[in-house]
């Protein structure tokens, strides 16, 4: 069945929707704030997000931005007791499927509810039918690019991605680790469950055990009601610990049991509590370096990476940075609610040239930039509507302009990369007015 996940601060607001919405033979999650909601949603998520707009923390309009961070096609239902047109228009530009004020009727709620989850369905179908039609698959679309070390990364993912492996990702820092994990984790059988997601590096010195394993009530100053801790939360499912390099030392021989033995204690208790999770682990250092240095256990490590993906940095796979600079333009200009853009083939050759120290985080921030209005290179003249061919035309001499400069303007791979004779390519580039001899560095000549 699937799941809708409700969020509303207010608790009888909350209560009462989702017994109307269960008397429609719908089945409900509720949720005081919307931070665990990011959870439980992802490429494999089969259900609709309905949230209140005005809410403490997380507001509304940010959790659909978020929501479609991680699959801009779940339905997200957004409600607001404040009638504000303003408002609604900047939701649908941002993508909200349905813009609902208060006060509604469960029936009006839940017609919209069905037609989302109609919609959803079909979403997941198709990408199930393009999987086996050997077509782009979700994994691809997500983790782009045609690299060789690309490529192995995707084929090393689908491999481990149906285990429940314990796996470590590493990489640099914005290379999409955490895109990764999360993709492990959707592709399992555990896709259904929970993802948690804990930041070794943030966790509260004075209470990391609680926060970790949870806690009986009276079990320290303060601990009035028993409480879950993540792990126990997390059961079913998978936890994310995201740059486990950082985590304490001390907590490091605590964990290594949970590890080992799928068992955690409550502090304050001496009850065992089975604990059915698979672990992902992301760090950016070397880990054995800091094996060596003391810092880091290594029969942690070693029980730790049973399978260990490395991600590449931009840097190691320099001809996928045009395409997916285009990429993540067009995800920008309809996350922005912008219409698609035409990068200009200097503006292509001139990202393709650059170090992205910052890696994928980077890039992205650069085309969000672009198409924000920020960026210098752009130019803000707007022209006047083109015609079909025309716009084919400035695609097409985009794609080979940024061939030209994912191969520092070498001839042999860009037109066996796009499937066309080296006749045909000296015509085209002719044609559109292309030099091979573009704005390259050493590095792009070295690779």
């Amino acid at each position: 069945m699937s799941r809708i996940l409700l969020i509303d601060d207010e608790e009888e607001m909350r209560r009462s929707s989702a017994q109307a919405l269960e008397l429609f033979g719908m089945e409900v999650d509720t949720f005081a704030s919307a931070e665990p909601v990011l959870e439980r949603v992802g490429y494999s998520f089969d259900g609709v997000v309905v949230s209140d707009i005005r809410m403490p923390g997380m507001d509304g309009m940010t959790l659909l931005q978020r929501v479609r961070e991680l699959d801009a096609e779940i339905p997200v239902i957004l409600l607001t007791g404040h009638a504000d047109v303003q408002l609604a228009v900047t939701a649908m530009r941002a993508g909200v499927y349905d813009f609902l004020e208060k006060p509604f009727t469960a029936q009006h709620l839940a017609g919209i509810i069905r037609r989302a989850m109609d919609r959803r369905g079909l979403v997941l179908e198709n990408r199930r039918l393009r999987a086996v039609a050997g077509k782009r698959d979700d994994i691809e679309a997500r983790l782009p690019g045609r690299t060789q070390v690309m490529v192995d990364l995707r084929y090393s993912l689908r491999a481990i991605g149906a285990t429940d492996a314990d796996t470590l990702v590493i990489g640099e820092t914005g290379v999409g680790k955490e895109v990764v994990a999360r993709a492990l984790h959707d592709i399992s059988a555990r896709a259904d469950r929970p993802l948690i997601a804990i930041n070794c590096a943030a966790l509260p010195e004075n209470l990391i055990e609680s926060e970790l394993f949870g806690h009986e009530a009276g079990a320290f100053p303060g601990a009035i009601r028993p409480r879950y801790g993540k792990f126990e939360h997390a059961r079913g499912g998978t936890i994310l610990l995201d740059e486990i390099g950082s985590m304490p030392f001390d907590l490091q021989a605590k964990f290594l049991r949970v590890l080992q033995e799928r068992v955690i204690s409550r502090l304050g208790s001496n009850e065992v509590v089975p604990l059915d999770v698979r672990f992902i682990a992301t760090s950016k250092v070397d880990l054995e370096a800091e094996v060596a240095a003391g810092r880091f256990r290594a029969d942690l490590l070693y029980r730790l990476n049973v399978a260990t993906l490395h991600v590449p940095s931009l840097a190691q796979r320099r001809a996928d940075i045009p395409l997916l600079f285009l990429q993540l333009v067009r995800e920008a200009s309809a996350r922005y609610g912008r219409a698609d853009m035409e990068v200009p083939h200097d503006v292509i050759a001139e990202v393709a040239s650059r170090n992205w120290p910052g890696n994928v985080r980077e890039l992205r921030n650069a085309a969000d930039r672009l198409v924000l209005g920020l960026d210098p290179q752009r130019d803000e003249a707007q022209s006047e509507p083109q015609r079909l061919a025309d716009k084919v035309a400035a695609y097409e001499r985009s794609v080979i302009a940024s061939a030209l400069a994912a191969h520092a303007g070498r001839i042999r791979p860009v037109y066996e990369m796009l499937g066309i004779s080296r006749k045909t390519l000296y015509e085209k580039m002719q044609k559109y007015d292309l030099d091979k001899k573009m704005p390259f560095t050493d590095d792009d000549y070295a690779a």
